[in-house]
């Protein structure tokens, strides 16, 4: 046996797949566009079955986490051209990061139907692909307007709908399922129609351990997969697999986490002072001498501010923000506080300052009673100008407000302010400093 001949076929297998065929095929008719499948990754799934069970009536042919393609061994009992049209909706639910936002609305929701979801996720899929004739989408295949024409009784072409519809924004328009007294939740006529409607689909989105990032590596992801769509789109024109789509494009948000890292560092950072008892590095290094015969006039060092840095967090009780938000962001502040050596004033109250507590350096410890216990009543009216006037008695370098926006500012500091918003109020308006939207 010849051993090199063995590696090369070894090496050549990794490359070989159910769909190899399709994927040339999408590159020859759309070579941008089909050339996004490179980027993925495929796999062959080997089920185990009874002799004589139809493989195509079990499950998908085709199916993805979000990374890889998986094909079923019905696959191949596909024509080529349909083989191509589930290549192709696959290729598109990666690139658009289906997966990977599904799990994201549901973290958001608390709830999320992953049936209802593939369905909104297919209709948008399958029409930025039926225009194309060299490739053939499975009957019956869901289309954005016919699911916006029959659920939501909108009558809009498929160019328009493209443009204009995410799959979140679909998502929450035919979601109306309501709780049951038993627990769970019961269709309401949307969905229970929207479920009818795709009832032959096969679920072909499978977010699983894969389809987890954490918010930085999401938000690179979701910067690449963006740049690949639009150049690929550039490239084909009109023989693009992408059509309109516009609306639901992979956006980037810089994980809110980060930002506020970023803010409270550069405020919090420990500052240089002037001294004048001590000389600097290039008084130093030069002896004090500009030449044999010339003394260099008298050069300032710096030495670190003695002042520690303060950081101060007002909570808007009347406001009604979720407890994983809410413990989410207590967590990130204490880190910060901790990691930076800064003292932390925590300012709670409504109408009026309900509770002070000052918190020093080193006297921070995780499940220490704080940010974690505060309890939200919701539905109360909120005055923003007493809790700023007491935060700045205490002298801050920087402060976080976590509210929902909903109240009167007739006070505004001197040091900068990060106005911390639940996503539920992002529209609202900050009278001053940057807001910062917690998803």
């Amino acid at each position: 046996m010849n051993p090199r001949a063995t590696a090369a076929e070894t090496g050549l297998a990794l490359y070989q797949h159910r769909g190899t065929r399709a994927i040339q095929r999408m590159v020859e008719y759309a070579p941008s566009t089909g050339g996004l499948a490179l980027w993925v990754r495929h796999q062959d799934v080997r089920e185990q079955s009874d002799p004589g069970t139809d493989l195509a009536a079990c499950a998908p042919p085709v199916t993805t986490d979000g990374h890889t393609i998986s094909y079923s061994a019905g696959f191949d009992a596909l024509p080529l051209a349909e083989q191509v049209g589930w290549v192709a909706h696959e290729v598109l639910h990666i690139a658009l990061r289906h997966p990977q936002r599904y799990l994201d609305l549901q973290h958001r929701l608390g709830d999320a139907d992953l049936q209802l979801f593939n369905l909104c996720a297919d209709a948008i899929v399958n029409s930025t692909l039926d225009h194309l004739s060299w490739l053939q989408l499975p009957a019956r295949a869901v289309t954005i307007d016919r699911l916006l024409a029959a659920e939501v009784g909108m009558k809009k072409g498929v160019e328009a709908a493209l443009l204009e519809w995410d799959v979140e924004r679909l998502y929450r328009a035919i979601d109306d399922r309501r709780p049951q007294a038993q627990g769970g939740k019961r269709d309401g006529p949307r969905a229970a129609s929207v479920r009818a409607l795709g009832g032959h689909d096969q679920a072909d989105l499978k977010p699983g351990a894969e389809a987890q990032e954490a918010p930085e590596e999401g938000a690179a992801q979701a910067r690449e997969w963006s740049e690949r769509i639009a150049r690929a789109h550039a490239n084909d024109g009109r023989f693009s697999m992408l059509r309109t789509l516009i609306a639901d494009l992979p956006t980037t948000h810089t994980p809110w986490e980060q930002v506020l890292r970023t803010q409270l560092a550069r405020s919090l950072a420990p500052k240089r002072d002037i001294s004048w008892s001590r000389p600097s590095r290039s008084y130093l290094a030069n002896q004090g001498r500009a030449g044999m015969n010339w003394r260099m006039p008298w050069e300032p060092g710096f030495s670190s501010s003695k002042s520690v840095p303060r950081l101060v967090v007002i909570v808007d009780v009347s406001g009604s923000v979720d407890d994983t938000l809410m413990q989410r962001f207590a967590c990130e502040v204490e880190a910060i506080v901790r990691r930076l050596e800064a003292a932390l004033v925590l300012v709670v109250g409504d109408e009026q300052v309900r509770k002070v507590t000052c918190i020093e350096p080193g006297r921070l410890s995780p499940g220490r009673k704080g940010l974690h216990d505060i309890v939200f009543q919701g539905g109360g009216g909120t005055d923003f100008t007493p809790l700023l006037e007491e935060a700045d008695t205490h002298h801050p370098d920087i402060g976080v407000v976590l509210t929902d926006l909903d109240g009167p500012t007739r006070y505004r500091p001197r040091w900068p302010v990060i106005w911390a918003v639940p996503e539920a109020n992002a529209s609202a308006v900050a009278p001053f400093g940057r807001k910062l939207v917690l998803r």
